[in-house]
């Protein structure tokens, strides 16, 4: 369940993560990092602006054991400094994004980003990715969470949105 992909103007985006290597199997390892996030921002007086995201930078979709490069983060009003080792601030670039929403369990996700690569290689899009031997590496390829899992555990409500960039035409 959802809407049907389509093409949306996006600004650019401060956030503050974390980035790891993780597989399928350990991605927790990036996605618990999340509360820390959260926490530090919350040291700070620091709101979000919207849920957390995960941002797919070096994926290989034909291999589903190897290693994925993801950064966990949280959108932020404005770039912030945070003094933590390995929790940075950055920018989601700006630009235009075929994005999908899915109302759902995340476990489907696949399958949701599976159709949107289709749609968009039928509408003849260029995404701002490319192939090399370890796999698709991606300019901003995101997986944004809508829906705040204190509020609503039934994983089968869960708003979350893809957004994949499109290449500069």
């Amino acid at each position: 369940m959802g809407t049907q992909p389509r093409i949306v103007e996006r600004t650019a985006q401060p956030f503050v993560g974390v980035r790891g290597r993780v597989t399928w199997s350990t991605f927790g390892l990036i996605a618990d990092r999340l509360p820390e996030i959260v926490g530090l921002l919350a040291e700070r007086g620091i709101a979000p602006v919207d849920g957390p995201f995960f941002k797919y930078e070096l994926i290989d979709p034909s291999d589903m054991e190897r290693e994925l490069e993801v950064v966990a983060g949280v959108p932020v009003h404005e770039r912030v400094r945070i003094p933590s080792a390995d929790v940075f601030a950055g920018i989601l670039p700006a630009g235009q994004y075929a994005t999908v929403h899915h109302i759902g369990h995340p476990d489907k996700l696949l399958g949701v980003a599976d159709s949107l690569l289709k749609w968009g290689h039928a509408k003849g899009l260029k995404w701002d990715m490319a192939r090399t031997d370890e796999g698709e590496v991606w300019g901003c390829r995101l997986e944004s969470y809508h829906t705040d899992p204190r509020l609503e555990p039934d994983l089968e409500k869960w708003e979350i949105e893809l957004s994949f960039r499109l290449a500069d035409y």
